[in-house]
């Protein structure tokens, strides 16, 4: 099937975006079934070799009906970066575009979809020094008080940035002590930057939040049979992945460590996990307000997948 885009200097790419446990994957792999595309995933946690289960990973056979680019790219004790996932995405969909097929760029990593489509700031490499300088205040303080101290020097950032959320309260005051501006104004002062690829945004949530918290439940019962515990116990035995390792501490992660370590009842952990999993709903969805150009798909509506082809064949002709 070829493609004709109605924006040729530009080619399309599509954007599934959405929170955990809405059905993006299921809607992503009925999509390539009629359009010619192919997955890139973006998901912050995806890219973890071996970190299957925890991450609602995308099994062996549906791997097999739509594999996914970007997953399985790096070991769990590597750092990864939204400047890293841009290099990475437009390099994978380089080569989809050149062999005359679409991006369908699919995830939940708000951060990564801004980043790609607008650009990322010139902020400043990590610095060991700074980041144990604030950890050591963190230990002293915690995280509510570090977030106090973001939001004096950063307000933008501290309304953008949950208060539970260490690693970017942690990241955002080290780039305001490395170089005496605040994250958004570097943010604001970079260069202007083309996304050289056409975007449709669709997106797949829920209207009614109770449906979401019951799949987030759900499917966090599915991972606890599918052995969630084990695949924790195994990446802890390796001896170079602890708690504090960037990596581990995605939602779930967290929890079931401490549950490994004694400190939750496997009760608690589970309710902490699910608790957890909402919050980082709340956060995405939090994103995806403020994200312009988005075609929401109405699942009251029935048939998200007829309603996600006609907005994606409105701004495609199809030969």
């Amino acid at each position: 099937m070829s493609v004709q885009v109605n924006t040729p200097e530009r080619p399309p790419a599509i954007f599934l975006m959405g929170p955990t446990a809405s059905g993006k994957t299921a809607l992503a792999i009925e999509l390539i079934q009629y359009l010619p595309c192919d997955i890139i995933s973006v998901d912050s946690a995806l890219v973890y070799r071996g970190m299957d289960i925890g991450t609602a990973k995308p099994d062996a056979e549906e791997l097999a009906l739509a594999p996914h680019r970007l997953i399985d790219i790096c070991d769990p004790s590597e750092a990864y970066s939204a400047a890293r996932f841009c290099e990475d995405a437009l390099k994978e969909m380089a080569a989809i575009t050149a062999a005359g097929r679409i991006p369908l760029l699919v995830g939940g990593t708000m951060l990564y979809f801004r980043a790609l489509e607008f650009g990322l700031s010139a902020l400043p490499e990590a610095d060991p020094v700074v980041r144990n300088q604030l950890e050591c205040e963190a230990r002293e303080l915690g995280w509510e008080q570090m977030h106090a101290q973001l939001s004096e020097v950063d307000p933008e950032a501290g309304s953008r940035i949950h208060p539970n959320d260490p690693q970017r309260i942690q990241r955002a005051l080290e780039v305001y002590r490395l170089t005496g501006k605040s994250m958004s104004q570097l943010q604001k002062e970079a260069e202007q930057y083309c996304f050289p690829y056409q975007p449709i945004k669709l997106v797949r949530a829920p209207q009614d939040r109770a449906v979401l918290h019951r799949r987030i439940a759900d499917r966090f019962d599915v991972m606890i049979q599918q052995g969630f515990e084990e695949e924790v116990k195994g990446l802890l035995s390796r001896g170079d992945l602890t708690a504090e390792t960037p990596s581990l501490r995605s939602v779930g992660y967290r929890q079931m460590i401490r549950y490994i370590q004694g400190e939750y009842s496997r009760e608690e952990m589970i309710e902490r996990g699910i608790i957890a999993t909402r919050q980082l709903a709340k956060r995405q969805y939090t994103w995806l307000r403020s994200y312009p150009g988005l075609h929401w798909l109405d699942e009251s509506a029935g048939d998200i997948l007829s309603q996600a082809l006609k907005i994606i064949r409105d701004d495609l002709t199809f030969n």
